[in-house]
């Protein structure tokens, strides 16, 4: 960890146990107070990595949908050159739309200080920035070395500091676990990374397997280092299911200590200069196997498959996956 020493943070996990229960709208029954926090990417992370350019007019009836089925945090959109990623040139409509629903945080992606700017000008309640622990995925994406990336963040977090104090500021690792580009990132790459970000004044830092070469033993590996290294500043695990290890990562996750978990409704999604790093965790599983497990999280499942059917109007044709919309949910879940 070149030599440093780090600094020393008391451990605390989220407790969301002080949030009120939200009313189930198909049977009027309070659902438990939330356990994780199922944090929902698709309406950027998604979309961003799709060719076709969902119109703004259906952008805005699935978040209106995501919120509808307990979502408490969207990420939904990214403050991007039009010219790069056309399907986020609306940003500034769609975080001033969705910042109409109460009770949802609403984050924008911002990969430099030109649009936090843009982002904090829209009204996005949280930042997320992309910091990549392998230097070559570091300057496919934002043409930057993970070094001045911190530098980047910096710069943000002053920007934050002089004009909207009270909006978090978080930082996804990415290529955690593995990069198509360089092959294998040492764990003391991203620790140390995560480490000089800590002092920088980052709020939360995550992991992110952007190319979907995680394993479970792995992934608890490195999410119980992280803890040791910034201990409550650890934030949530962004996974893929490229391999199929999605859920199965997403449970060792959850044993390791995380309780903040992307994902994205029907697995949209995946890194567009991450070659063959397709497919988010789909937020459907992943509800299904925390509620099954008696992990409550705050979300009426039945509302949130019903969010597939405004993404489907707005991307006809565009595949959708997910094991539970499929087969459905079991005849005695409400009883569970």
């Amino acid at each position: 960890m070149s030599g440093l020493k780090p600094p020393t943070y008391e451990m605390k996990l989220p407790n969301f146990q002080t949030s009120a229960c939200r009313i189930n709208n198909s049977d009027m029954t309070p659902l438990p107070s939330p356990e994780v926090l199922i944090s929902e990417v698709g309406p950027r992370d998604g979309l961003q990595s799709v060719k076709a350019t969902m119109p703004t007019a259906d952008k805005l009836r699935w978040i209106d949908a995501l919120a509808a089925a307990g979502l408490r945090e969207i990420e939904v959109a990214s403050f991007v050159p039009a010219q790069l990623l056309p399907q986020m040139a609306d940003a500034a409509q769609v975080v001033q739309h969705a910042l109409r629903h109460t009770g949802v945080r609403i984050m924008a992606l911002v990969p430099n200080l030109r649009g936090a700017q843009a982002a904090l000008a829209a009204g996005a309640q949280k930042l997320t920035l992309p910091v990549s622990a392998s230097s070559a995925h570091s300057m496919a994406n934002v043409r930057k070395t993970p070094e001045a990336m911190v530098d980047e963040v910096r710069a943000v977090l002053r920007l934050r500091d002089e004009i909207a104090p009270g909006v978090p500021v978080e930082v996804g690792l990415s290529t955690a676990f593995g990069c198509t580009l360089q092959g294998t990132v040492p764990e003391d790459d991203v620790l140390r990374l995560a480490h000089f970000l800590a002092e920088a004044g980052v709020d939360e830092i995550g992991l992110s397997d952007t190319t979907g070469m995680g394993n479970p033993a792995q992934v608890k590996r490195l999410f119980k280092a992280l803890f040791s290294e910034i201990g409550a500043l650890t934030g949530a695990a962004h996974l893929h299911n490229t391999r199929g290890l999605g859920l199965a990562n997403a449970l060792a996750a959850y044993e390791a200590g995380v309780r903040t978990f992307d994902s994205s409704l029907g697995g949209l999604g995946g890194c567009p200069y991450a070659p063959g790093a397709s497919g988010n965790v789909v937020t459907e599983d992943l509800v299904f196997m925390f509620e099954a497990m008696g992990i409550h999280t705050g979300i009426d499942l039945d509302l949130l498959m019903a969010a597939r059917a405004p993404l489907r109007a707005g991307l006809p044709g565009e595949p959708l996956y997910g094991m539970t919309p499929e087969v459905g949910l079991p005849k005695d879940w409400p009883s569970r």
